[in-house]
C-alpha cells in the first residue's frame, strides 16, 4: 500500500510539474522543443539532484524512462490547447495564474513526500535532517531550475512561503514517522498545501528589504 501511494505521489507531481513547465514555456514563447525541455526539467530536475545527493547513479530519470515520457507527452497536450486556442479572453488571465498555482503546489507537495520517502528507501530513515533536505531538494529543485532556463528569479526566493512550505511539510512527516509511513507521508502532504493555501489567501511572504 505504501509503494502505491509513493507511485501515486510521483505521478501527481510529475504530471503537475510538468504542465507548470509547459506553461511557463508557452509564456516565454519557447517553440514545441523549448517547452518539452522546460517541463521535464521541470518534472525531473528534482529528482535528479535528489539521486546525487543519495548516490543513486545514474538517477532515476536515466534508469526509468517512465516519468520524462509523461512529462514529455504532457508538455505536447498543453502545446497543443494553446496553440489552438491562441487568442485568449481577458478572464483567461486569472484562471491562467490559478491554474500555475495549482500545479506548483500540487508538484511541491507531492514531491517533498517522494523525496522524503527514497531516502527511507535508501537507509536513511535516522537521519532527519537529511530526509527533510532530501524532500526540499526533490520539489524546489526542477522548479528553480525552470526558473533559471526560462530568465526568471526563481520562485523559492519570492513565492508566499514557497520553500518554507516544502521544508515545514517535510518537518511534520519526518516527526509523524512514528504513526506509520502512510500516515505521515499525508500529513506532510496536506501540510504543504495548506501552507500554500493560507499563504496565497492572506498573502503571507516572508521579511523583505524594500526601498
Amino acid at each position: 500500500m505504501t509503494e502505491s501511494l509513493v507511485i501515486l505521489f510521483d505521478l501527481i507531481g510529475t504530471i503537475a510539474f510538468a504542465i507548470s513547465g509547459a506553461l511557463i514555456g508557452v509564456e516565454k514563447k519557447m517553440d514545441l522543443f523549448g517547452i518539452i525541455v522546460l517541463a521535464v526539467t521541470t518534472a525531473c530536475g528534482g529528482g535528479v539532484m535528489r539521486d546525487l545527493v543519495v548516490g543513486n547513479i545514474p538517477p532515476n530519470m536515466f534508469r526509468n524512462p517512465l516519468y520524462v515520457s509523461i512529462a514529455a507527452v504532457v508538455a505536447v497536450i498543453v502545446f497543443i490547447l494553446c496553440y489552438l486556442h491562441k487568442k485568449m479572453p481577458k478572464w483567461a488571465g486569472p484562471v491562467y495564474d490559478r491554474m500555475l498555482f495549482w500545479f506548483d503546489t500540487l508538484g511541491l507537495a507531492a514531491f517533498t513526500v517522494d523525496g522524503i520517502m527514497v531516502g527511507i528507501q535508501c537507509g536513511y530513515e535516522s537521519n532527519g535532517f537529511l530526509l527533510v533536505f532530501l524532500g526540499f531538494l526533490t520539489a524546489v529543485g526542477g522548479g528553480t531550475l525552470r526558473d533559471v532556463l526560462a530568465s526568471r528569479i526563481p520562485d523559492i526566493f519570492l513565492k508566499h512561503v514557497y520553500a518554507v512550505a516544502a521544508i515545514a511539510g517535510g518537518i511534520l512527516m519526518v516527526l509523524s514517522l512514528g504513526f506509520g509511513e502512510r500516515a505521515s507521508m499525508l500529513l506532510g502532504f496536506c501540510l504543504v498545501i495548506a501552507l500554500r493555501c493560507l499563504a496565497a489567501r492572506f498573502r503571507w511572504n516572508l521579511p523583505r528589504i524594500r526601498g
